[in-house]
């Protein structure tokens, strides 16, 4: 088995955790599009914007830009999504997901950057509360086709 295919299931896996509604992102609480929908709408703590900031604020400005940006994605580390994050955030996270705090950091470390990408691609942030939950979902729709029609 290839490291693709180990993704795509471990992907697979977690995005249908929780489920059982018929819906791929197995609702607010359940699957990994479900985790990326909610640090990317949480008006708690301002949705992408405020994601955005918090990524500038932990010095990883570069980084996000490039996500937001026009040009290729710049990687992160699982290391460095659990530090913006911070443990307790994303131990309660993981607890949706049904991962340990490790396991969803890595799998994030790959579809965030994707997301926000996604979501800004006219290189610019939406305003706080624009984005839709639902639009959001299928933007991630869009990117577990692509990983899944890879194989």
């Amino acid at each position: 088995m290839s490291l693709f295919d180990s993704l795509v299931g471990q992907v697979a896996g977690a995005l249908t955790a929780g489920g059982g509604d018929g819906d791929v992102a197995g609702g607010p609480a359940g699957g990994l599009m479900g985790v990326v929908t909610q640090l990317l709408t949480d008006p708690q703590h301002g949705g992408l914007q405020g994601l955005v900031q918090t990524f500038q604020q932990q010095g990883l400005g570069q980084v996000v830009a490039s996500w937001v940006g026009t040009g290729q994605n710049l990687p992160i580390s699982a290391e460095q999504l659990s530090a913006v994050l911070g443990s307790e955030k994303l131990q309660g996270l993981a607890q949706q997901v049904g991962l340990n705090p490790q396991e969803l950091s890595g799998q994030l470390a790959q579809w965030l950057p994707q997301a926000v990408d996604q979501l800004t691609p006219q290189g610019q942030v939406p305003e706080a509360g624009a984005l839709q939950p639902d639009a959001l979902q299928g933007a991630l729709g869009g990117l577990l086709g692509k990983f899944l029609g890879q194989g």
